[in-house]
């Protein structure tokens, strides 16, 4: 039967959630490893402000194409460049989270931040946009994602993770390309996380559109 979900429930969930994240460990897993650029293609890469994002990408067997990216600001700060890849493109968050296949988040820093802060700020955006049923469903998960924040400790510029989906697997968080824990079986942790930066309330709305290929990015295709 469905878990009962109470506004009290939630706040001692969420309470427990973020004392816990500084304290739990992370079980590393190197079963998937990242992806790779296209074989037997020309490599393009789109710089978005200095940050190159490969235009294809190979991931669990399949071919990923950049839907979009674009920078992610607070005030007048860059904070990160992301680039979303899918199998074919989709320019609305529910073309994005119901594509099949492989599809990849990556996310490449452009400031030092404390990375179990930024775990927190993910879970406050999950719980902004996702549903209760969703969220609820998603808690395992986001503890899991508590975990491997609290662990990195810091993100510093340059640095970058990735959010796959993988069919078959579920999401496998990677820092700077390598799997940090075991893949998140949920696929509500999935659309939870996702909704951050697609859901009707995004960290930042210019993101979301550019993610979804409705502004061109802020920079130029070169090759390679």
């Amino acid at each position: 039967m469905p878990t009962p979900y109470t506004a009290s429930a939630r706040r001692l969930t969420l309470a427990a959630l973020l004392a816990l994240a500084p304290t739990l460990t992370v079980a590393q897993n190197t079963a998937t490893p990242p992806a790779t650029p296209a074989a037997n293609a020309p490599k393009r890469v789109v710089d978005v402000l200095g940050t190159k994002f490969d235009s294809e990408i190979m991931l669990a067997g399949q071919r990923l194409q950049l839907n979009g990216a674009g920078l992610r600001f607070r005030a007048v700060f860059r904070v990160y460049a992301a680039g979303l890849y899918l199998g074919q493109k989709a320019d609305t968050p529910e073309a994005v989270l119901g594509a099949p296949g492989a599809k990849r988040l990556n996310i490449v820093m452009l400031r030092d931040i404390d990375a179990n802060e930024l775990g927190k700020l993910f879970t406050r955006g999950m719980e902004k946009n996702a549903s209760r049923e969703d969220f609820v469903k998603a808690i395992p998960g986001t503890i899991r994602m508590g975990e491997i924040f609290a662990a990195k400790k810091r993100l510093a510029s340059g640095e970058s993770f990735q959010v796959d989906w993988v069919p078959g697997q579920g999401t496998i968080i990677l820092i700077n390309g390598k799997p940090a824990a075991d893949p998140i079986k949920e696929p509500e942790f999935y659309s939870s996380l996702m909704k951050i930066w697609l859901g009707k309330d995004p960290a930042d709305s210019n993101l979301k559109d550019a993610l979804l290929g409705k502004v061109p990015p802020p920079g130029n295709e070169t090759g390679t």
